[in-house]
């Protein structure tokens, strides 16, 4: 029997590792990545942003590492301490039951970022980020979310290291998921719906629109604009940025080593994308091994219809948040302005995507594909009737994606090994279950209409 695996019927299902076995480095793929790699830009004057003005919003050592040659970045002890005392290392597990409803010869493998005290992969980068700050001596720190996983996280690290934390709420999501709100209140952090009556940005939203379901774009604009203001201060994101996708590295890492111990290795990967940390922390890992011209692997990322940026929008410099006061980036984008439908899946409800993430699908490196909210739900009361697990409604995105294909290697006869990341469970979000059993779930779909008139609004950047 191999040593940290349970064996059924002689079938590999769980896979953990020691805690000494722990990834101490994080992956930096930017010196990886094909020559060209757009620069982000000043949203003032659309040229290339240097470090400095980026160190009022976070603190100096992320911004570094967003800039960084380096291929492997020290994971510090303290971060490593506190990866470990909230569940690090997670487990590896194949979906035996899932493969066996399916009847197909795919191999499906997930890596488990729900068993942290968040319930999602978050904490991997807001424990990174609070270390960090605490070490500059910074306060408090303003943040967004969407259905509150990140600022569940993010709450849960600002009370680890005794910082204060606001977090302004989607407000689609502050009236849908109470539970996520009352999880951040009780990690000690301020939790407002966004568009709030806090900032100038959300009054005057508020003043158009006193229902406005808001965006994360908009959550962005008010934790910048609060960040701003406010002195011993700073801000912090969930996800996009280089130093975000990078701490989230470590769930690849681990998943390498797992799969080295089975004596697997994944010919698909997937996972579902908002701002694309999740899947970045779980593929990049891999992905250096494509790049590298060592593995053929296919990478496919899973989005909602609603928020379509990487299926149906543009590859072009957008604003990262909707008052075009955070930096300018290249990215998948349906405009920075885009109306996103108030679907369950909050975490995807983005506009943009994340740079190195659109540039590799740009280069080809990656596809991706989308879904609505009944297509997923369905995938994911699959899951949790065959493996016993509760999706959140971002995951069940994933979950969609691995189901097709393990269907169609049984149509053609191909024994795949899949694996995704299980990037959170949905125990707070069963308002969404309740829904598609009540056949009364919603879906959305990007019109044309609504894409143009995000297109509209995308920067004019000078030649």
């Amino acid at each position: 029997m191999l040593k940290n695996t349970v064996v059924i019927k002689m079938k590999k299902i769980k896979v953990n590792l020691h805690t000494d076995e722990i990834p101490t480095k994080w992956y930096n793929i930017l010196p990886d990545l094909p020559p060209g790699y757009p620069p982000p830009l000043d949203p003032k004057t659309f040229k290339p942003i240097s470090p400095e003005p980026m160190m009022r919003l976070f603190p100096k050592e992320c911004v570094m590492q967003a800039v960084s040659t380096q291929r492997e970045i020290n994971i510090p002890e303290e971060v490593l301490e506190t990866y470990l005392a909230i569940g690090r290392p997670t487990p590896l597990q194949r979906a035996v039951r899932l493969e066996r409803a399916l009847n197909t010869p795919a191999r499906i493998y997930f890596k488990r970022e729900d068993v942290n005290p968040a319930g999602s992969h978050k904490p991997n980068t807001a424990i990174a980020q609070a270390y960090y700050n605490m070490k500059e001596g910074v306060e408090r720190l303003t943040t967004e979310t969407g259905a509150g996983q990140w600022g569940s996280a993010l709450a849960l690290a600002c009370s680890l290291f005794n910082l204060k934390c606001t977090v302004y709420m989607t407000r689609s999501s502050y009236l849908t998921k109470p539970g996520r709100r009352i999880v951040m209140e009780a990690f000690g952090a301020e939790v407002y719906p966004s568009p709030s009556d806090k900032t100038d940005f959300g009054r005057k939203l508020l003043e158009k629109d006193k229902n406005h379901p808001g965006s994360l774009g908009i959550a962005i604009s008010e934790a910048v604009e609060d960040c701003i203001k406010n002195e011993r201060t700073k801000y912090s994101l969930g996800s996009v940025l280089d130093f975000v996708l990078l701490h989230q590295t470590i769930v690849g890492l681990e998943a390498k080593k797992q799969m080295e111990i089975i004596d697997e290795y994944p010919e698909v990967v997937v996972g579902c994308i908002g701002g694309g940390s999740n899947y970045a922390g779980l593929c990049y890992p891999f992905i250096q091994d494509k790049l590298k011209g060592k593995k053929d692997i296919t990478f496919i990322a899973s989005e909602p219809k609603a928020v379509p940026s990487t299926t149906k929008g543009v590859y072009e410099y957008d604003y990262g948040d909707t008052a075009e006061i955070a930096p300018i980036v290249k990215m998948y984008t349906v405009g920075h302005t885009y109306q996103c439908p108030p679907i369950h899946a909050a975490g995807l409800r983005y506009h943009g995507k994340a740079p190195s993430m659109s540039f590799l699908i740009n280069k080809g490196v990656m596809e991706s594909r989308a879904y609505t909210q009944t297509e997923v739900m369905e995938a994911a009361s699959l899951f949790a009737r065959t493996e016993g697990f509760i999706a959140a409604p971002e995951t069940a995105h994933a979950i969609k994606t691995v189901i097709d294909l393990a269907i169609e290697c049984k149509r053609r006869g191909v024994g795949k090994t899949i694996l995704f990341n299980y990037s959170g469970h949905g125990l707070l979000d069963l308002k969404v279950y309740e829904e598609y059993h009540s056949n009364t779930l919603q879906d959305f779909e990007a019109t044309r209409e609504m894409l143009e008139a995000g297109f509209k609004s995308l920067p004019k950047i000078p030649a």
